[in-house]
């Protein structure tokens, strides 16, 4: 379980996040919804260790990881996928995958998480011997959120999967972390400018607003509340 308790942000005079709580639990996914600078992105930053609470504790599976470098959190079983999907170009895919391995150390257990997740995404699987710069759009945030499942994380912080690509590919993308989730135990945090696909595949979700929760719910009671989604999520 991921549990944020009372965590506030702050950029030099600007209040990123304040006060903001929620519990995302083990084998399902919590999508963070809100307008663009509403805090999600910065709350992903808080969760993986990339920024530090002004106060507040985050725990994941009992443990407090507040102020803890990146380094630990990603130890700690929590792998983050930022925005703008951050694969290298110079590398192959399997190379890049490769990297993603390295945490876990033997060479035989980094052979058997390349191919679990090659197998989850057949495209990547036919390209493995390619250049990521030849790789489009859908392909290399495929290949994002691959590299970060062969650390093998618990929990998986998803930072706009969907931005920029067709509706075919996003909905081959919903389908895989819905699969993900049930399949593996893993924990989901999922942020979405495209809240209606985030919706259909969650089982809870977070509305945020100037750096406030303003909703959490059921991610079928917030679909379901009209005024909600016309006033803070635009559908």
């Amino acid at each position: 379980m991921l549990e944020v308790e009372g965590v506030s942000v702050q950029y030099g005079a600007v209040r990123a996040l304040e006060d903001v709580s929620l519990t995302a639990e083990v084998g399902a996914i919590t999508t963070i919804l809100g307008a663009n600078g509403a805090g999600k992105t910065t709350l992903l930053r808080a969760m993986s260790g990339l920024v530090h609470p002004r106060r507040g504790t985050i725990r994941f599976d009992g443990r407090v990881l507040t102020g803890r470098s990146v380094e630990q959190v990603v130890r700690a079983g929590i792998a983050h996928v930022p925005e703008g999907r951050g694969v290298i170009e110079e590398l192959t895919v399997e190379e890049n995958l490769r990297l993603g391995s390295l945490i876990l150390g033997s060479r035989s257990a980094q052979k058997a998480v390349i191919a679990e997740v090659l197998e989850l995404f057949p495209p990547l699987r036919d390209a493995r011997n390619r250049y990521a710069s030849s790789l489009s759009g859908g392909e290399r945030q495929m290949l994002a959120i691959a590299r970060a499942l062969a650390s093998r994380p618990k929990a998986l912080l998803l930072d706009e999967p969907s931005l920029g690509l067709a509706p075919i590919v996003t909905a081959r993308l919903m389908a895989v972390l819905r699969e993900l989730s049930r399949s593996a135990s893993l924990t989901i945090i999922l942020v979405e400018q495209n809240a209606r696909s985030a919706l259909s595949i969650a089982q809870s979700a977070v509305v945020l607003n100037l750096g406030r929760v303003v909703a959490a719910d059921t991610a079928s009671s917030l679909a379901a509340d009209t005024n909600l989604r016309h006033h803070y999520l635009g559908f």
